[in-house]
């Protein structure tokens, strides 16, 4: 079983869990490589989750699970990071406007690159952030969905209302630049592993809001057993790519309620920062000469080098 006592419904859980989806077969199938591979590469450091890596690395027997993250934070220049992004994010227009805020007040929401939410869910995102008070920096990916969101933008003048605190960024964004900027307070995100571990490396609480696959496991990884986000409430999860199919899963009230919770100066929130900075430390200390990470890269390439002249010496 799980170290820690964690709860899911069964509509937040994972679809390749259903015995009827399609996505049960592409696991199993996955799990019949695990069998015989010489080994498994996980974006992940071992301070993060201590207890499940040594279980993990028990149940594979053989120890051949080297922990290599978090990977985004080998990108340590600002140049190096902004450039993660692409060009449309008008980084001409982040640089001098999170300047301008105080620190760790901006909230940054993102939902991933492949999320398919309608009109009404974003709505909901937008209308949220708009009601908290908060400045924020909210990213709408372009996808076949996007223009509807973008119609109903500038019919609202959304952008008009929210200009002295709030910048709208359309397509790709930064991110790993935007989270390492001292303005940030918050990060609003799906949960997905990628941003999941960028937010970590950054060092900034975050404000779940799962969608699908494993996002609502790795919410309870940051909410309940790291003690470094606060949900939004989303109860359900999704189908990618039936999105239409469901109701509203994220709605403004709470999404207003987790940001003001998050960036409360209260104990509780003072308690969340701490930890987040912590992990943020452990992070990047993990990936330097002599960390966690380093020495499993390490062993990962002497590994790969002994492989290579084992398979050379038996070839020939």
């Amino acid at each position: 079983g799980l170290l820690h006592e964690i709860e899911l419904k069964k509509a937040q859980l994972p679809e390749n869990l259903n015995p009827v989806s399609n996505d049960l077969i592409n696991i199993r199938d996955i799990r019949k490589a695990e069998l015989v591979c010489d080994g498994i590469v996980v974006n992940t450091f071992e301070e993060l989750e201590n207890e499940y890596v040594k279980e993990f690395k028990s149940i594979k027997g053989n120890g051949k699970v080297w922990c290599i993250g978090p990977v985004s934070a080998i990108n340590k220049l600002s140049s190096d990071k902004a450039e993660r992004g692409q060009k449309q994010c008008r980084f001409e227009t982040l640089q001098p406007w999170l300047d301008s805020k105080e620190p760790g007040s901006v909230i940054y929401a993102c939902l991933g690159s492949i999320s398919g939410l309608t009109k009404w869910q974003l709505i909901e995102l937008g209308l949220g952030l708009e009601s908290s008070g908060k400045p924020f920096i909210w990213v709408i990916r372009e996808n076949p969905k996007s223009n509807e969101i973008e119609k109903w933008i500038l019919d609202e003048k959304f952008e008009d209302r929210v200009k002295d605190r709030g910048i709208i960024i359309h397509g790709w964004s930064p991110q790993l630049w935007v989270l390492s900027h001292p303005a940030i307070g918050a990060f609003l995100t799906h949960c997905g592993w990628n941003s999941t571990m960028e937010a970590v490396s950054a060092g900034v609480p975050v404000i779940t809001c799962p969608l699908f696959a494993e996002q609502f496991i790795n919410e309870k990884l940051v909410v309940d057993v790291l003690g470094i986000g606060v949900s939004a409430g989303v109860e359900s999860a999704v189908t990618w790519g039936l999105e239409d199919k469901f109701g509203l899963l994220m709605k403004r009230e709470r999404v207003k309620n987790a940001i003001n919770e998050v960036m409360e100066k209260s104990e509780a929130g003072e308690e969340r920062r701490r930890k987040a900075k912590q992990i943020g430390e452990t992070a990047n200390k993990a990936i330097e000469k002599g960390g966690s990470s380093y020495q499993e890269m390490e062993m990962l390439i002497q590994f790969v080098l002994q492989r290579t002249t084992e398979v050379a010496q038996t070839s020939s």
